[in-house]
This record gives C-alpha cells, sequence and structure tokens, in this order.
C-alpha cells in the first residue's frame, strides 16, 4: 500500500521462503492490499500517482511469483477485458498472469473495452471463456449483455467467469454469467471442475 516495489518484493520472497504458496500471497497479500486500495479509491481518498506506485509494486510480486516465462498452452483459451467504461486493469493483470502460468491461452482486451469488441474477438479466437473483471458497479449492465451477443453470433459453449470488487457484491443469476469469482484462483477452480462443461 505504500508503493514500495522493493519492500514488497522482498516480503513475498521471505513468505515463500518460510512455506506460503503463491495463492496464500496473492489472496491474502495482493488482493487484500487491493480492496483496500478500492476502497479509498471509492471515498475518493487516493491520487493517480498513489495508484500507479501501488499497481507496480503489485506488478513486481508477480513478476517475482511466476517470471517473465510464458508457459506453453496446454488448457483452454480465455478472452479476458475490464468492460467499457472501467478503466481499471490491476486486477485483469493478475488474472492473466496467473491463468497464464496456469497453462490457459489468454487473449488480453484490454480495459475499457465495448462488449461487442470482447465478443468478436471470443469469435475470432475460438474461445471457451469470457472472463471479466469489474471494479465499478456501472459496468454491471454490459456484463449481463455479453451472453446474450455471443448467441447472436452463434457461440452456445462458453464459460462466462465474472469478478473484481463491483462485481463481486452481485450473483451469478443477477449477472446472467456462469460463475462469480472471489479470487482469480477461485475462479480457477470453477474452471477445472467444469472442465468441459458450458451453458
Amino acid at each position: 500500500m505504500d508503493g514500495d516495489q522493493v519492500q514488497a518484493v522482498a516480503e513475498a520472497a521471505s513468505l515463500l521462503d518460510s512455506g506460503a504458496d503463491n495463492e496464500l500471497i496473492i489472496s491474502h497479500g495482493i488482493e487484500t492490499a487491493m480492496g483496500r486500495l478500492d476502497a479509498k479509491c471509492t471515498m475518493e481518498q487516493f491520487n493517480l500517482l498513489e495508484i500507479m506506485l501501488v499497481g507496480r509494486a503489485v506488478m513486481g510480486v508477480i513478476k517475482m511469483l511466476y517470471g517473465d516465462a510464458q508457459p506453453a498452452a496446454t488448457r483452454e483459451t480465455v478472452v479476458l477485458a475490464s468492460l467499457e467504461g472501467d478503466v481499471h486493469d490491476l486486477g485483469k493483470n493478475i488474472v492473466k498472469t496467473v491463468m497464464t502460468a496456469r497453462g490457459y491461452r489468454v487473449v488480453d482486451c484490454g480495459k475499457n473495452c465495448p462488449v461487442d469488441k470482447l465478443v468478436e474477438t471470443a469469435v475470432r479466437e475460438e474461445a471457451e471463456i469470457i472472463s471479466i473483471s469489474g471494479l465499478i458497479t456501472s459496468v454491471i449492465p454490459l456484463v449481463r449483455q455479453v451472453r446474450p451477443k455471443a448467441r447472436e453470433h452463434g457461440i452456445t459453449k462458453l464459460r462466462v467467469v465474472a469478478g473484481g470488487a463491483a462485481l463481486k457484491q452481485a450473483t451469478a443469476a443477477d449477472l446472467n454469467v456462469d460463475y462469480v469469482a472471489d479470487s482469480v484462483f477461485d475462479g480457477i477452480r470453477y474452471l477445472e471442475n467444469r472442465q468441459g462443461g458450458a451453458s
């Protein structure tokens, strides 16, 4: 939260040495810090430099945990985005890094992504999964449009997973998705338990 990348990486390395695994460090360390940052953003008690420094520290830890190497994709194709109006991509970038490290082929549509672009990318890439990260509640109506748009393009075998501070407060039925993940690891566990199934 202080934006000290060197200290954050050193602390994560110390945790690894003491037996903590990547999931514990991310879910109890990084995601907790991001939750606090989100609360400050919601209360407008933040500045852009603070967000950039925290983001740099977070990505430094992620890089230390997973490295730069891109493992061969052995799992399904995931199309990932923060939807139009949401210019936050820190959480999305963590999802991308962790899923790539776990063997998924991840196609990142970036932040502020229109629903049509997301779905068209899923069609082009023959994706089995769409993953949506949302930090602001204004994207909720857009999340609800993803599955109908996919059906318009003839995609019926598709899992849609959502997560992020704004979306975790809603149910899967509310968002018209298959699953609302509490964390990237929760989302991956859902996907691995439902491998091959789609609605």
